[in-house]
């Protein structure tokens, strides 16, 4: 029976890694501060946004996997379990994971609409691969989070967490919608290699003496 981490709360990550939470319902974990750790298969009731610097971990995602280098962004949503089982094995890990709760965005504008971040969908079936200055953009906001939350709490803290927050997934979308679009723009220009090709074949005659194209030929 696999060994699940239940991480009800941001608290939960962060004893396991070993990290030190400032605020309830927020944390950002810079894993260069507390590596090395080991690894653990979660079943979140928070978001996670998570990307190590340097790594080439099979990681389990829903029903399926990612594999899980450097540059690739993981985004969880409550009710969903990610990650890899503890086998005891102990990594030193470099790169940064953002936490929060739900109960953070109540009343906010965030609340109705995170639900149409595509990228915590179980059904994408393919992680974020970031380039160096999304990689760089995204580090950016972490630490400006990780600042706001070693100031003093007070009474617009969690509204200017919650601006962060929404900054950051809004550029994730942004870095998701690219991606997709060199898919998109690979996969046409494959169909249409594909397609002359079998146009030329077709135009040179050759399947009267080799008959219908094979895939070694395509």
């Amino acid at each position: 029976m696999s060994k699940i981490l239940k991480i009800r709360n941001v608290g939960d990550y962060s004893q396991w890694v070993g990290h030190t939470d400032t605020h309830p319902q927020v944390s950002v974990i810079d894993y260069a501060e507390v590596s090395p750790v080991r690894h653990c298969l979660n079943n979140y009731s928070v978001y996670g946004i998570f990307f190590h610097d340097e790594a080439n971990i099979d990681l389990a995602y829903g029903c399926g996997k990612y594999d899980y280098k450097e540059g690739t962004v993981i985004c969880v949503a409550p009710g969903q379990i990610g990650g890899k089982e503890d086998n005891g094995e102990v990594v030193n890990l470099t790169g940064w994971a953002l936490l929060f709760h739900p109960d953070l965005l109540q009343g906010t504008a965030l609340e109705k609409h995170i639900r149409e971040y595509s990228f915590f969908d179980y059904r994408v079936n393919e992680a974020l691969h970031m380039t160096n200055e999304e990689h760089d953009i995204l580090v950016s906001l972490m630490r400006q989070i990780k600042d706001e939350l070693q100031k003093k709490h007070d009474a617009l803290q969690d509204a200017i967490l919650v601006g962060y927050i929404e900054l950051m997934l809004n550029f994730c979308q942004r870095f998701y919608n690219r991606q997709f679009i060199i898919r998109k723009l690979v996969n046409s220009d494959m169909l249409m290699k594909f397609d002359q090709l079998l146009r030329d074949y077709y135009e040179e005659k050759i399947q009267l003496t080799s008959g219908m194209p094979t895939e070694t030929f395509l």
